[in-house]
């Protein structure tokens, strides 16, 4: 449990799944149910992520998701203001040629075909009361 952020072990619940494709890694990300125990800061994030550390999502909001990322890290990935409201709620893809998702560059699509470029990377922390 991450601040009230359950995992599932592992061969349980949705898993984030990976195909490789001419030199593509495309990412099938799940989508759990939004955590309401905790309240969030948002801090400087990375440009980029690795690929590979993306272990599922919650949405929280219209304009952006929060990844879960192993280490039990949480990141948010704010999408451009032109990005349409899409439906995330049965997961998303996302893919990478050099295994690294980053922002300004890389796009999340929903399973639809929607797609929104994400603009900034946050990390979140939880608020101290």
């Amino acid at each position: 449990m991450l601040f009230g952020i359950g995992f599932e072990a592992p061969g349980e619940g949705p898993r984030v799944r990976s195909i490789v494709m001419e030199n593509e890694i495309i990412l099938r990300i799940p989508v759990r149910p939004v955590p309401r125990e905790l309240e969030w800061v948002e801090r400087d994030g990375p440009n980029c992520i690795a690929a590979g550390s993306i272990r599922g999502a919650f949405l929280s909001g219209g304009d952006h998701v929060n990844l879960i990322l192993s280490g039990r890290r949480l990141l948010r990935a704010e999408f451009s203001a032109d990005c349409p409201a899409l439906d995330f709620y049965e997961g998303f893809y996302l893919s990478s040629e050099d295994r690294k998702i980053c922002a300004k560059r890389d796009a999340i699509r929903s399973r639809m075909g929607a797609t929104c470029r994400i603009m900034k990377f946050s990390r979140l922390v939880p608020n101290p009361r």
